[in-house]
């Protein structure tokens, strides 16, 4: 793809300039909910595009109800009528649907000509308000109107997902920093509120963790983070017997609550998922840090990684003051896991891609001669 391998539309239609952004300067400059997903199998399938659709709808809703700042430019001119209206869900459902399915259809034969052979494309829509229509408006707000007053912006560029399983593409984690607000809808704002975690980013660490105390980990900036950790009345792993370490029952997969304030991710509802399919205990609470010892396996997962292994965790020995501190002003607790992921992570990894083929949306449903249901 030209301009750095990275195009910006806006309804279907591509931004000009001479260069496009980055998907994080393009998230930084517009309010907004979004979703990240990316093709599959050499640029034929989107990942979970119906999941990341219905996220995408219900981050807006949440948004226009309780903080229109973060998807409205000039919230002050929202009517009262108009925020009530976040209540009427399928509306809202079928209203965006049909906006971004309609820009995808215009977008996507477009930037599949344009790709690399051997490269995937990353997949950004934000979900915008538009007051400057909105204002002009008259009467009722029906689907039509509403439509109106939104735009959808898709940022798509090449992506090279890493090799799973090889050392070099491990994550290296570290807990630096207090979790979100509004964790419960993915908004763009997000990305201008984490850079001042960026000065506590130790040398080679690849994402960061969030937790409020320093005891219970919630999430990455970027990913959702799990452990399997050994139940507490086997022990840890240095006093288990090692057939004991192959069965599932002295094991389970820990990830923070959504509760708790961590983003519902598309890949943690989708590791549940599996989880409860085939029988890998699985329990929604903050992994603590005091209880690292009991850790054997850790991953995270996004829309583009999809599941990555952790190889190293960082923590702050002391959790005081941390935020006013520099990386280097930090002294630093490590937990180290063994090279290469683990059999519970390897074991998901594998369902994972299994329900990507039962749940694979083809590129070329987006055709204008094919319209999408």
């Amino acid at each position: 793809m030209s301009h750095g391998n990275r195009f910006l539309f806006r309804n279907g239609v591509v931004l000009p300039g001479a260069d496009t952004p980055s998907v994080a300067a393009f998230l930084e400059a517009h309010p907004g909910a979004y979703t990240t997903t990316r093709t599959h199998n050499n640029g034929s399938e989107i990942l979970f595009w119906e999941r990341h659709l219905h996220r995408l709808s219900d981050s807006f809703k949440l948004l226009l109800r309780d903080n229109p700042k973060l998807v409205f430019r000039k919230p002050e001119n929202l009517s009262a009528r108009f925020r009530e209206l976040s209540n009427r869900k399928m509306m809202w459902d079928s209203v965006i649907r049909c906006l971004v399915n309609d820009s995808m259809t215009k977008v996507m034969p477009f930037v599949v000509k344009e790709r690399k052979f051997g490269e995937e494309l990353a997949i950004t829509t934000l979900l915008s308000g538009n007051t400057e229509n909105l204002i002009h408006l008259q009467g009722g707000f029906d689907e039509e109107r509403i439509s109106e007053a939104l735009d959808v912006y898709l940022h798509v560029g090449g992506y090279v997902p890493p090799v799973f399983g090889v050392k070099e593409n491990a994550a290296r984690l570290a807990v630096v920093g207090r979790g979100r607000d509004f964790a419960n809808a993915k908004y763009s704002d997000w990305v201008r509120l984490r850079k001042p975690l960026e000065k506590l980013r130790p040398p080679s660490v690849t994402e960061l963790l969030l937790s409020n105390d320093g005891e219970r980990i919630l999430e990455g900036c970027l990913t959702n983070f799990f452990v399997v950790c050994l139940k507490e009345e086997h022990g840890d792993g240095n006093t288990v017997e090692p057939n004991e370490l192959q069965s599932l029952r002295c094991i389970e997969v820990q990830t923070a609550p959504v509760s708790d304030g961590v983003l519902p991710g598309v890949l943690r509802q989708v590791i549940k998922d599996i989880c409860l399919k085939i029988g890998i205990p699985f329990r929604e609470v903050a992994p603590s840090w005091s209880k690292h010892e009991l850790w054997t396996e850790a991953f995270v997962t996004n829309g583009l990684r999809i599941l990555q292994h952790v190889e190293t965790i960082q923590a702050p020995n002391a959790w005081n003051s941390v935020e006013s501190k520099t990386w280097k002003e930090i002294t630093w607790d490590e937990k180290r896991f063994e090279d290469g992921p683990g059999r519970i992570t390897s074991m998901l990894q594998e369902e994972v891609l299994q329900k990507v083929g039962v749940e694979a949306f083809p590129v070329t449903s987006f055709d204008e001669r094919r319209p999408i249901m």
